[in-house]
């Protein structure tokens, strides 16, 4: 999964959003058990990114419940 930037999370529907967001804490899920278990994550860096999307998602979802 590539890098979802602002412009394009505020593409998606309601449904979208929530789509991505369970498939992204998922991910950090499953990288933070690696490091837990004592391994190294594959790309250190994914988790970064997969922390600042899962933050924009949210911005945009608070965006549209406040709207």
């Amino acid at each position: 999964m590539a890098i979802l930037r602002a412009s394009e999370v505020t593409e998606f529907s309601d449904v979208e959003l929530q789509e991505q967001l369970a498939k992204l804490r998922l991910e950090l899920l499953e990288n933070n058990g690696k490091i837990s278990a004592g391994g190294a994550p594959e790309n250190a860096g994914r988790i970064r990114e997969i922390r600042r999307a899962i933050a924009r998602i949210g911005t945009e979802q608070n965006k549209r419940r406040n709207a």
